[in-house]
């Protein structure tokens, strides 16, 4: 794919996303509004000032217009995940957080017995879980929750929070963190 092709998509993307006009991205990046159409068109070729301006407009990296875009399918199979393991605690990274995605999603597995406590995460980020198998306990801001296959729960991620396994078998959960800011 040549490198007009990728920004063209990258553009369309990334302004249609932020739910901009042509118009309110060339004034925000103080670059022409016919310039903007011919790079989404792939006609034109920007120069690096003109990188920098429409990256610094959208707030992101200056490689998120040059990067090739992901590929729409994305398959992740666990056995192809390492998972980082602590006292019975195991989880495993399906997505990370990027520039385009505003979360991180993992499937934890925690064995018979185990307590896991975290500190809490960024601030500005939220913690959903859904349980999948078994029952545990979450403590969070002092207060207990049950939770069973099917339950979900969300909270503050930065508050400090502990997961307890309190079945007689692994228990299986998806967590996601999603930052706001």
């Amino acid at each position: 794919m040549e490198i007009s092709e990728i920004i063209a998509v990258n553009l369309k993307r990334l302004r249609e996303e932020r739910n901009l006009s042509l118009g309110q991205l060339a004034e925000l990046a103080g670059v022409s509004k016919v310039m903007l159409s011919q790079l989404e068109k792939g006609t034109s070729n920007p120069t690096i000032n003109t990188v920098w301006k429409i990256t610094g407009a959208l707030k992101l990296p200056y490689t998120s217009l040059l990067d090739l875009p992901e590929s729409e399918v994305v398959h992740v199979k666990k056995k192809d995940i390492h998972d980082l393991e602590e006292d019975k605690y195991h989880i495993f990274s399906y997505y990370a957080k990027d520039a385009n995605r505003p979360f991180e999603l993992y499937q934890i597995e925690m064995d018979t017995g185990c307590i896991h406590e975290s500190i809490g995460h960024s601030s500005d980020s939220s913690e959903y879980i859904m349980v999948i198998d078994g029952k545990m306990e979450l403590e969070v801001n002092g207060k207990t929750y049950v939770l069973e296959p099917d339950d979900g729960f969300c909270f503050e991620a930065a508050t400090p929070h502990i997961y307890r396994n309190i079945s007689d078998k692994k228990v299986k959960l998806f967590l996601m963190i999603y930052y706001t800011a």
